[in-house]
């Protein structure tokens, strides 16, 4: 199946480590024009760079706080100004640590709802404007399952899920008479590769998460899977490709569970 990305501009937020970076660079595979967009600098250089040497047209990292709205415009600025346009984005930046409801502090929840919720508003927002003007655009939400089923010790994070698909939803009704398609991908636990450097920044790097990369974990893991294993960029990044492009130009306000048959609804 041909894709036709080559021609296209891409922003993928969150995009320095694990699926944000697997997506980035499935795009640049495509030949896409890729924008690596996350907090941490450096590593979006890195993966940038990794984009160039895949195939990307063009690539750039640009650092970009997505729950700051200032932020967002910029980099929503300066890749119009040097792609001359965003034709997709992909909202994947976000960030839990798995806790108890009753155990987390407030300022857990309130960077949860920044995050994972303010950060798919903001970088919409952003992007929609220039999407309509064109008559064009493609925006695809990396949710959980989670946000479809509720999730132990994810609470707040399961709610800015079923609020970025719910969300999108609406989004897909009041612009598709602008041509412009909204969908999301729900990943079940997808854990970054053995050996991938991890940014201090990454929910990855917290002291909670950093258990659930121990090999003993994955494989206990993997047993709440119905194909019995833990999913990986690569498993996330196909799907991803399909609803942004041409070729899924009549699938609009879907959301698609890539989780390994975790949830089935």
């Amino acid at each position: 199946m041909r894709l036709n990305l080559q021609e296209k501009s891409v922003i993928v937020t969150g995009a320095a480590s694990n699926i944000g970076r697997g997506i980035a660079l499935a795009f640049a595979e495509e030949g896409a024009a890729v924008a690596i967009a996350d907090i941490d600098a450096d590593r979006a250089q890195t993966v940038a760079d990794e984009a160039l040497a895949r195939g990307a047209s063009k690539s750039m990292a640009i650092r970009a706080d997505v729950s700051n709205w200032p932020d967002v415009q910029a980099m929503t600025a300066r890749v119009e100004g040097e792609f001359g346009s965003v034709d997709i984005l992909v909202n994947n930046a976000g960030w839990v640590v798995d806790r108890l409801f009753v155990e987390k502090p407030r300022a857990e929840w309130e960077k949860e709802v920044q995050i994972n919720l303010w950060g798919m508003i903001n970088c919409t927002r952003a992007v929609l404007d220039g999407m309509i003007s064109r008559s064009y655009g493609a925006v695809v939400s990396i949710a959980s399952d989670a946000g479809r089923i509720g999730e132990f010790r994810e609470g707040v994070y399961g709610a800015c899920k079923a609020g970025v698909i719910a969300l999108s939803k609406s989004l897909a009704r009041e612009n598709g008479r602008h041509n412009i398609r909204f969908n999301v991908v729900c990943p079940g636990t997808t854990l970054p590769a053995p050996g991938e450097e991890i940014s201090p920044t990454s929910l990855w790097a917290t002291d909670e998460m950093k258990v659930w990369l121990q090999d003993d974990m994955r494989s206990r893991i993997s047993k709440a899977y119905p194909l019995r294993r833990v999913g990986t960029p690569a498993d996330i990044a196909p799907a991803v490709l399909f609803l942004a492009s041409d070729v899924a130009s009549f699938v609009t306000g879907q959301t698609l569970s890539v989780s390994g048959g975790y949830s089935m609804v």
